[in-house]
């Protein structure tokens, strides 16, 4: 078994954050390494897993005796045993000195709990799958192609070479309707919730519309709009809300849906290769889902939430990626061709006049290897997409 540790750049921001606070918490999707993260960070830390049924029956009937067994704790899958947080806030009230690490992979149950319970005493962060960047210290990544890199995708177990990709996206996909569905929803027909998921997939990219989903599925809208949530809060999608402050005009504003990983995503497109993800009609969807995801992921290694947008008018003008950097916005319009086309900027480069804010840069990202910075619009590969992040 291959035990290499991949760092991961979110590393200094949790370690200064607890110099802060006393409880650090880390949510994410399953398998994005949040265990493996803490117990790296903290190596002193006893670390006790709520998954374990004696642990969750001893830390349940006695959390006090359970939380006093060591002085700095790491305390996995959290939100299965809530009642710990409560008594986690008097301990760190009492005894500054106490420090606890806790994890959890399901957002709402966990954030409910912190927001309730340790409100100021605690650093949230979010673990999603690795950024291209953190995936690539593994010397083979660097020989992938962009096809390989998109349908592998990005969680840890596959880019550290523990896993590959035909074994990991099954199994994941089934620990996550046994489990997290489960424990999340009481969804009594899981076949139609698969069927549900898919479809999301052939959307990925694009702007979310529960009512054509629900039309075609036959259940009611407000079904949709909670197994969306449900999507949300395990980690598996994120919805990109438009810009539209400060614009008189008429703007788009349902978000648009992507999800965490593109590894997962060619899964559920039932795309089975990289030469089959090459010729796929999804491919500029699911490269442009890699640069969004990259995106918001290395903002969140920053510690910083929110800030991300795209924009689209009743013209149906758009640009990709409108991105709020101290006070001004960089806009990244996101292109998959390995050919460069001076087309590819026509969009970005009017920006300014749509929207009532500052534009401090303008970029294209796309898949092929001629750039120039010096340009107004500037042009990148891939790759070097965290210049201007």
């Amino acid at each position: 078994m291959n035990d290499l540790y991949l760092n991961r750049a979110i590393e200094p921001t949790i370690k200064e954050a607890s110099s802060y606070f006393p409880v650090i918490s880390i949510t994410g999707p399953r398998q994005s390494g949040k265990t493996t993260l803490l117990k790296h960070l903290f190596p002193a830390y006893a670390h006790f897993s709520m998954k374990d049924l004696n642990i969750r029956d001893f830390a349940t009937n006695d959390p006090i005796a359970f939380l006093n067994q060591n002085d700095h704790m790491l305390i996995d899958e959290i939100q299965t045993t809530p009642i710990l947080l409560e008594y986690i806030q008097g301990i760190v009230d009492n005894k500054p000195e106490r420090r606890f690490a806790i994890t959890g992979s399901s957002n709402f149950e966990l954030l409910k709990g912190i927001s309730e319970s340790l409100a100021g005493r605690v650093g949230v962060f979010e673990l999603l799958p690795m950024t291209l960047e953190e995936s690539q210290q593994e010397e083979h990544a660097h020989n992938k192609s962009t096809d390989e890199r998109l349908f592998d995708g990005f969680y840890p177990a596959v880019c550290a070479g523990k896993n590959v990709p035909h074994f990991f996206y099954p199994s994941y996909v089934k620990t996550y309707i046994e489990r997290d569905v489960r424990d999340i929803m009481r969804i009594q027909n899981q076949s139609l919730f698969i069927k549900f998921i898919k479809m999301c997939a052939a959307r990925t990219g694009s702007i979310f519309n529960a009512y054509d989903i629900s039309n075609q599925l036959g259940i009611d809208s407000k079904t949709v709009k909670n197994w969306l949530s449900v999507l949300q809060a395990s980690y598996l999608i994120t919805l990109l809300p438009p810009y539209y402050e400060n614009i008189s005009k008429r703007l788009i504003k349902s978000p648009k849906l992507y999800f965490n990983d593109t590894g997962l995503l060619c899964y559920l497109l039932d795309i089975e290769s990289p030469q089959q993800l090459g010729r796929d009609k999804m491919r500029g969807a699911i490269f442009e889902n890699f640069i969004v995801m990259d995106i918001i992921k290395q903002r969140y290694n920053k510690g910083k939430d929110g800030g991300v947008f795209f924009y689209r008018d009743s013209n149906q003008n758009e640009v990709d990626i409108l991105l709020k950097q101290e006070g001004a916005f960089t806009a990244i319009e996101i292109k998959s061709s390995m050919t460069y086309n001076k087309e590819f900027e026509k969009t970005v480069s009017k920006i300014d006049s749509w929207i009532n804010a500052p534009v401090a840069q303008k970029a294209v990202v796309y898949a092929g290897d001629f750039e120039n910075t010096s340009h107004d619009v500037k042009i990148l590969r891939y790759d070097h997409l965290s210049s201007i992040l």
